[in-house]
């Protein structure tokens, strides 16, 4: 792929905050007219990466081009083709929607009647024309987050970076902003993505770059490195809790990986090499060894498995719902729900 097919360039980007290195050798390519998710825990330079292709912050190696301008030394060409839709929202809650884009629009340098066409064809394709008029205050979150986007957009930016856009969103909000995300591509806008919702780069990302201690440690699409983390699984639960020692032997001399078990809740998982064939054989084995399965299941690794394999860490989502599920157990209580969340709140890099 030539350099003019690619709307985002990074090659050995270095940052350092005094001790601390933030960036350390950061490569990544991401195709015009995609969305490429950048995944990584807290700390990991996500953040840092973001603000430096934006111009908002300085490197001390390596190059970046973005929309075809180098970072560094045309600044300015680079701001004029992006848009940035931060962890925190930008709009004033006092104005209303249409008012915000119409500031927004000013101060891009668009007179005042080219500032509220554009604020109205915004509002109508982000699906915010009924409430244009009425003060942001009133917003649900998820609309609050489409006019953030909406004010991304308001030179029609040929890339856009978004970082962590869902924080803090229930679970309409979020699909309301991919939905709307989905319509920016379609119409020819390169997305940068980063957020530490695993679900959300598998619903999004075209590709997704895994960083870790400033450096991408895995690439590919979605497919591939889940492949890459070890092919599929079988999720077994027994009706009792007492057959699963015996559903465990049976299913590891069967397929010859360990089963992770999970004693409380009388499930264990395994790794196959052969999905199909191995499915068909633990059912046979755990039959003719006299357990009943309560439940049992073929399924691909999730992007929540990539990240745990590849960093040693859970997604912070997925830490919030162990701690609770742990919680629960010492309580002796069953647990609870926990909510989808994601919106607007600052993630140092």
């Amino acid at each position: 792929m030539g350099s003019s097919d690619l709307a985002v360039v990074a090659e050995g980007l270095r940052k350092r905050y005094g001790d601390k290195v933030a960036l350390d050798g950061f490569d990544l390519s991401v195709p015009r007219g995609t969305v490429c998710g950048l995944l990584g825990p807290n700390g990991a330079g996500k953040t840092t990466a973001v603000r430096i292709l934006a111009t908002l912050q300085c490197f001390d190696g390596g190059r970046a081009e973005v929309a075809g301008y180098d970072v560094a030394t045309e600044a300015a060409q680079v701001r004029y083709r992006i848009g940035l839709v931060g962890q925190n929202a930008a709009v004033d809650e006092v104005l209303g929607g249409h008012q915000n884009l119409v500031m927004f629009g000013k101060l891009y340098r668009l007179g005042a009647k080219a500032a509220r066409q554009r604020a109205d064809e915004l509002l109508d394709r982000f699906g915010l024309a009924e409430v244009g008029g009425k003060p942001v205050k009133s917003y649900s979150g998820g609309m609050r987050r489409r006019l953030d986007l909406a004010a991304g957009m308001i030179l029609a930016p040929s890339v856009l970076f978004l970082d962590e856009p869902t924080v803090g969103l229930d679970p309409r909000g979020r699909n309301e902003v991919w939905e709307a995300v989905r319509a920016l591509v379609r119409q020819g806008t390169t997305v940068l993505l980063t957020t530490q919702y695993l679900d959300e780069a598998d619903q999004l990302a075209d590709r997704v770059s895994v960083i870790d201690t400033g450096r991408v440690i895995a690439e590919g699409t979605p497919d591939q490195l889940k492949t890459k983390t070890g092919g599929d699984r079988i999720d077994l639960a027994v009706h009792d809790r007492e057959w699963l020692a015996l559903a465990a032997r049976t299913v590891e001399q069967l397929t010859g990986g360990t089963p992770e078990l999970d004693e409380e809740d009388r499930k264990l998982s395994v790794r196959v090499a052969n999905s199909d064939t191995s499915l068909i054989e633990v059912i046979r084995a755990l039959d003719a060894a006299g357990v009943t399965a309560e439940d049992i299941a073929l399924r691909r690794p999730t992007l929540d498995e990539v990240f745990l394999h590849l960093t040693g860490r859970r997604p912070v989502g997925e830490e919030a719902k162990a701690e609770k599920k742990d919680k629960g157990r010492k309580n002796g209580k069953k647990d609870a729900p926990v909510a989808e969340s994601a919106g607007a709140q600052e993630v140092n890099a």
